[in-house]
């Protein structure tokens, strides 16, 4: 048999088996709503559905990465200082959030004027590089008028004292950063004879049981500083 007549008989019986299942796919095209093929196409359940790309609970969701509730609020709540002194911080200047945020805490607070009798404390003590060069320290910061509270014969006698006054500042530095969110409870200090014990929620919290946090959550180079309205003294 000639290649010519071989090739003819192959083409020949290739569409003739081929005819039925194209009659076949038509027939399911044009089946009723109930066949098979009312689900391909112009399916109400495929491409155009509304759970699909366009639905709004995929990426568009309110709930997904470009939430207002996501991580830009919780970055502005772990960095924002608190409190109704606050306000008396300079606006501007060394003195100021922005000014104490680039210098180490003991500078920091020397530029700040509600400090300026903390400050003269830290340099009796010799505690400026100690506080300068830790890393990663809270630092609750006696205001002026706290030390006001003790009378001026006592509070000359401690200043004169190098040993307890260096107790009872270390009193004041907890050896770790501590978010709002995390410094209610009790604190290992640099006193290693006395920690800390501080109550409260929000912005609204006690150190020791009567020294009250008055302007929170201030950030220096190295540590986060809580302006206090009394000063820690040792337990009797």
């Amino acid at each position: 048999m000639s290649t010519t007549t071989r090739t003819a008989k192959v083409v020949g019986l290739a569409a003739a088996l081929a005819l039925p299942l194209t009659f076949a796919a038509c027939g399911a095209n044009e089946a009723g709503p109930a066949g098979t093929g009312a689900s391909t196409g112009a399916s109400p359940s495929m491409s155009s559905s509304p759970m699909m790309s366009s639905s709004p609970s995929m990426s568009s969701s309110p709930s997904m990465s470009s939430s207002p509730s996501m991580s830009s609020s919780t970055d502005a709540s772990m960095t924002k200082p608190f409190g109704a002194a606050c306000s008396a911080v300079p606006k501007s200047g060394k003195g100021s959030f922005d000014g104490m945020s680039s210098d180490p805490v003991a500078t920091a607070a020397s530029n700040n004027p509600l400090l300026s009798t903390l400050v003269t404390a830290v340099k009796k003590a010799g505690l400026v590089d100690t506080l300068n060069n830790a890393q990663n320290v809270t630092v609750f910061a006696p205001t002026n008028d706290a030390f006001a509270k003790i009378d001026k014969k006592t509070l000359a006698k401690v200043l004169a004292d190098k040993k307890t006054l260096t107790a009872i500042l270390t009193e004041h530095v907890v050896g770790e950063k501590l978010t709002p969110e995390t410094l209610a409870g009790s604190h290992k200090t640099l006193n290693p004879k006395q920690g800390v014990t501080v109550k409260g929620s929000g912005e609204s919290f006690t150190v020791n049981g009567n020294a009250k946090v008055l302007c929170g959550n201030v950030q220096t180079a190295n540590a986060t500083v809580y302006i206090i309205d009394t000063v820690l003294l040792p337990k009797s």
